[in-house]
Formats: structure tokens, sequence, C-alpha cells
């Protein structure tokens, strides 16, 4: 028989497993990205609803089919990795179907909007007429300009959506600890920590495992000529016009070009053939 448990074993088992502080991190600029998705959906969901119908508009729909749809977006999120993972013996790599977060909501989206289609929009050459993607493309518009679905209510259910489907934790922090302390800690040091482009002019916002390579492009970064001229800070989005038109050592025709030679060459050595 085994011993009774004091009161003193049961706080220190307490203590051990202790509360659990979820880091909640993730990538923001594809928690974005998902979130840019919605309104297009949601617009397309919309118009092919009410396509021939003559007592409803797609704006008179919005309301209802926008909740249906994140209850639909919600559902299917929850559901997937059982459907698709241990569905499937636990091989992830089984599916040729991308598991990229933003393609995973992007079907799910599809299979929505597809679901609301009346008889008119299913049985007409109405989804593949060029008027159709008019109608979808203005009223997303009106919607943004409206602020029908907020942009950071969008951004909350996308980052419900990503957690949901990013089951190999690619696009989001999952670490626990113990302590709130220890989750304040990790917060200054995490992957996924929310950080401003420091390039003066750049608006980007990024999660810090993305700082490098958003630097390696970042158009308002300043950096060398490529020509290896004497200019050091040239941003950039600069660099072309540069190189084009005032870089001492961009290229140019010979100045004996009238007389047959047909060589380039630098714009400064250029300057001194005479």
């Amino acid at each position: 028989m085994d011993p009774p448990v004091s009161d003193l074993d049961k706080i220190d088992d307490q203590k051990e497993k202790g509360p659990s502080f979820h880091c909640d991190l993730y990538d923001t600029e594809l928690v974005h990205k998902i979130s840019q998705t919605f309104l297009p959906g949601l617009a397309t969901a919309c118009v092919d609803n009410t396509t021939g119908d003559i007592f409803r508009s797609p704006g008179s729909v919005a309301a209802d089919i926008r909740k249906e749809m994140i209850d639909y977006l919600t559902h299917r999120s929850e559901t997937f990795v059982a459907e698709h993972i241990v569905l499937q013996g636990g091989d992830s790599d089984s599916s040729e179907a991308s598991h990229h977060p933003l393609d995973v909501v992007s079907d799910f989206i599809d299979d929505f909007a597809t679901s609301k289609r009346n008889l008119f929009s299913r049985v007409s050459g109405w989804l593949l007429s060029e008027r159709r993607e008019d109608n979808v493309d203005d009223f997303a518009q009106e919607m943004e300009i409206s602020g029908f679905w907020l942009t950071d209510h969008r951004e909350r259910l996308a980052q419900t959506l990503l957690k949901n489907v990013d089951f190999k934790n690619a696009f989001h922090c999952e670490m626990k600890f113990r302590t709130g302390e220890e989750l304040g800690e990790h917060g200054l040091s995490c992957g996924y920590r929310t950080m401003d482009c420091e390039n003066e002019g750049c608006n980007a916002v990024f999660c810090a495992r993305q700082m490098e390579s958003h630097d390696s492009v970042c158009p308002f970064k300043i950096v060398p000529c490529e020509q290896s001229c004497d200019e050091s800070g040239i941003m950039r989005r600069e660099m072309d016009r540069h190189c084009i038109t005032v870089c001492p050592m961009k290229l140019v025709n010979c100045a004996f070009r009238a007389v047959g030679c047909l060589s380039d060459v630098q714009y400064l050595q250029g300057s001194f053939s005479g």
C-alpha cells in the first residue's frame, strides 16, 4: 500500500507542476498576410450568394455571412490537425497539399465561398465572367473603406487560425514557462517578438527572426554604391538611378566611338580619355 500523501507533499507537487505560462508570440508578417485574405473571400461569398437576386445585395447579407465565415474558419482550423495529420497515421508529409498556414487558410476561405454560391451562380456562366471579378473587387474595397471588418479584428482571427493550423510550430512560439517572470525574460529574446525596421523611412513591422532577411532587401537601407564609387550613403531604392545617372563609375560609350571604338568605359575613365 502506498504511504498517505501529506498536505506538504501536495503543495510540493503543485509547485513542481506549477502554472503554465505560454508564449503567444507569432509571425506578425504572416498574420497580416492571412488577415488580408478575409475581405476578398467575404466579398466573393456575398457577391456569389446574391447574384441574380433582385431582392438582395451583397451588402444586405455581409454581416450574416461574415459571422458564418468566422465560425466556419475557426471550426476548420480546430479540426485541421486531426483531419490531415492524425488520420494519415501521423505522417505530416504524406499529403501533397501545402501545409503552409497561408495556403491552408486560403483553402478554407475558398471552400466557404464556394458553399455560399446560389443556384444562379452555379448554373450560369457568372463564375467565369469579368463582371464578377469587378464586383468582388469593388465590394471588397467598399468594405475596406467603410471599416466593415476592422484590421485589428481580422488580425485577431488570423492569429487564432495560424496557431491552430501551424502544427509544426514554424510560425509561432509554443514555449511554456513556470512563472510569469520566466515568460517575461523569454519575451525579450523570442524570435517572434515584434520589431520595427530601423532604417529611416521604412514602416515595415516583422518578427525578430526575419530581421536579417528584411534588412537584406529593405529599400530604405543606406548601402555602398554597387559600382564601387566613393559614394557610400545611397538608399537601396535609389541605387539604379544613381548607377545610371550620376555615378562616376557608370559605363558610357568610348570617346572615340565615332571613329570605330565600340567599347564601353567607366565615365570617370572616359572623362580623361582625351
